[in-house]
């Protein structure tokens, strides 16, 4: 993605490409942001490869408008930047319904446009995606973990469940999987990403939670690694894997091929938070990653466990 674009207007983009340019604008989105998800969906037929790409790209810009807040390189300086990011999620908003009336006007919202038409993602996912990046705007804490529930179900499950419209499923439970599966991700990401929102003065994990551990404020602000941290991030993490067990619970056996690039990133994300885990959560100052290699082989994983009815 252009390093300005997301600071654009829908309604500067005209003229748009075409539309083949238009998919190709999103998967360069996807390629380029070394994303776990990017692994997952080169498993999929070209068809399906190019709405989840479209999916992403939208849900990538909504992301990035919810990180100018706290950018340092972003021009929306002073007082009024919140205000400026509010009008153009806003403009966003609009945006979306274009996109369902089938009157896009940026190339993102234009392959996303076609998409919808040929795959039952429901207007409401996308528009609840929007609610979430909202939130970022407006809150830098959560003080229990119903409140970042709600938060991950918006950022996160409403993403997996617009997923697997375009991955296809027969069971109901696939949207119960794909909601937990959402909440399982967006908690491994909190806890991986830490030390940078601390830096950028957000803390994501509960202050309930942190009471529980006495664990302040400051501490995580300052990035202040101890054995009281270390409880707390054990404690998150236990959290995140109940929802992958949860979501394994809900993946029906009729669905394990469909769902393969879902379960690719399950592999992925949960293999993320092992290594999380194995470093005793050592976030400060570093960034815990798979190598791309490691991305490419759980994959693989994955593709195979689905060929064979394995999950």
């Amino acid at each position: 993605m252009q390093e300005n674009a997301v600071l654009s207007s829908p309604a500067l983009q005209a003229p748009l490409p075409s539309l083949p340019q238009a998919y190709a604008y999103c998967r360069d989105v996807t390629r380029k942001s070394s994303s776990n998800f990017y692994y997952a969906f080169r498993l999929l037929p070209a068809d399906r490869h190019n709405a989840l790409c479209a999916l992403y790209a939208f849900c990538r810009f909504m992301d990035d408008i919810a990180d100018q807040q706290d950018g340092v390189a972003s021009p929306f300086s002073g007082g009024s930047r919140k205000e400026k990011l509010a009008a153009l999620l806003g403009s966003w908003r609009e945006e979306l319904r274009q996109c369902y009336a089938g009157t896009p006007r940026h190339p993102i919202s234009q392959a996303l446009a076609d998409t919808v038409q040929r795959f039952p993602i429901q207007q409401e996912y996308l528009a609840g995606i929007i609610d979430g990046v909202e939130m970022d705007l407006s809150r830098t804490r959560y003080a229990t973990f119903d409140d970042l529930y709600e938060y991950c179900y918006r950022v996160a499950s409403l993403v997996g469940l617009a997923c697997i419209e375009i991955f296809g499923y027969r069971n109901p439970s696939a949207r119960d999987y794909a909601v937990n599966l959402g909440v399982a991700f967006q908690l491994t990401n909190i806890l991986r990403d830490v030390g940078e929102d601390g830096q950028r003065g957000r803390i994501y994990l509960p202050a309930e939670d942190l009471a529980r551990f006495g664990y302040a404020e400051e501490d995580m602000l300052a990035g202040v690694y101890s054995d009281a941290f270390v409880q707390l991030m054990t404690f998150e993490g236990e959290r995140a894997r109940t929802y992958y067990q949860a979501a394994a619970r809900h993946l029906a056996s009729e669905d394990q091929r469909s769902l393969v690039a879902a379960e690719a990133m399950h592999l992925i994300y949960a293999r993320l938070l092992d290594a999380l885990t194995a470093r005793r959560f050592h976030v400060f100052g570093t960034r815990v990653t798979l190598t791309p290699t490691a991305k490419a082989r759980l994959a693989v994983t994955a593709w195979v466990r689905g060929r064979l009815g394995l999950f």
